[in-house]
């Protein structure tokens, strides 16, 4: 991938050479993400910040990392304040964005939106999330954090066991986590979810073409026996009707320290992109394993920062000259 001034869609984009790249980026501009250094090295470039659907994470770490860089930042975050509800289209309000700004980060709630939106825009522009689609830069702080964990333990992603669980039907991040891993080596994934929720046959194409093992589960115990990874996710009940969501014995596919230490090693990593669903009686992932050391959940969120500065960087173009930017 040629990354300056490049779109940030899909996995799909992505091989092993551009996620080392990524990550080589990632190492130089960390000290800046843990405010050790400050640089301007995007002095006088604008973010617009699109998000159309409610978020934290991601809305916040694509904000403070491009002020990190020394850019600023143009929101937008509801489809209500915009001219689209007087019935502008997405790619004359894209085309308008554009004389605005120099990079634009976009969530939507439909598949796809996205791309068309990047297909009217004059910059660069970044999915952060489309619908039930593809959550690209998720996929790629994870794989990060998975790295990184699993070296605690001599461990590489080549080789790895992986337990999806929960929403694997309309959770983007699987998704476009799920397209990533195929680029590696021997991976074998279990795919844990209730019957109505299971993966759609696309997203695991990729890995079935490269010979990586898949195996689904409708039970958890199973399912996380001896893994590497379990990689957590909430039911996505905005995208559930309520009969569904009734009908999905929630309680049966919980994460909680009982069973974690009951059936999992004393090695395996538990990531989950975020938010974790709190209001319900039988939350996916119980805060009794809060305190717990494989629980690297907000170490995720720090390194979602860290990423997206290295992609914002790569993007724009700058990261050799970000050592001459310190101050």
């Amino acid at each position: 991938m040629n990354f300056p001034n490049c779109n940030i869609l899909s996995t799909d984009q992505f091989a092993c050479a551009d996620i080392a790249q990524l990550f080589t980026a990632a190492a130089v501009v960390k000290p800046y993400a843990k405010r050790e250094q400050q640089t301007n090295v995007l002095q006088g470039a604008i973010l617009s910040n699109l998000f159309f659907e409610p978020s934290t994470r991601t809305r916040l770490s694509f904000c403070w990392a491009f002020i990190l860089l020394g850019g600023a930042v143009i929101v937008s975050s509801l489809i209500s304040t915009t001219s689209i509800v007087k019935g502008e289209s997405l790619c004359d309000f894209a085309k308008v964005v554009a004389e605005y700004c120099d990079i634009a980060v976009i969530r939507h709630p439909d598949a796809g939106s996205a791309a068309k939106y990047a297909e009217c825009s004059n910059v660069p522009v970044i999915n952060a999330g489309d619908g039930a689609n593809e959550h690209p830069t998720q996929a790629l702080l994870d794989i990060y954090t998975m790295e990184q964990e699993l070296a605690k333990y001599d461990k590489t992603i080549d080789g790895v066991t992986l337990a999806c669980i929960g929403d694997l039907k309309y959770g983007r991040t699987v998704h476009s986590l799920l397209k990533l891993l195929a680029l590696f080596e021997d991976v074998t994934i279990h795919l844990i979810s209730p019957m109505s929720l299971q993966l759609p046959k696309q997203f695991t194409e990729k890995l079935s073409e490269r010979g990586h093992r898949l195996e689904y589960f409708n039970r958890l115990e199973p399912g996380i026996e001896n893994v590497d990874v379990l990689y957590v996710t909430r039911i996505q009940e905005e995208r559930l009707s309520e009969v569904d969501q009734n009908n999905l014995q929630l309680a049966s596919f919980q994460i909680n320290r009982t069973i974690y230490e009951q059936v999992c090693t004393p090695e395996t990593v538990i990531l989950h992109p975020l938010p974790r669903n709190s209001r319900s009686d039988t939350p996916e992932l119980h805060t009794d394993l809060n305190d717990h050391p494989n629980l690297a959940i907000f170490r995720q969120v720090a390194n979602g920062l860290t990423v997206r500065m290295a992609l914002f960087a790569l993007i724009m173009d700058v990261v050799e000259q970000i050592s001459h930017t310190t101050y």
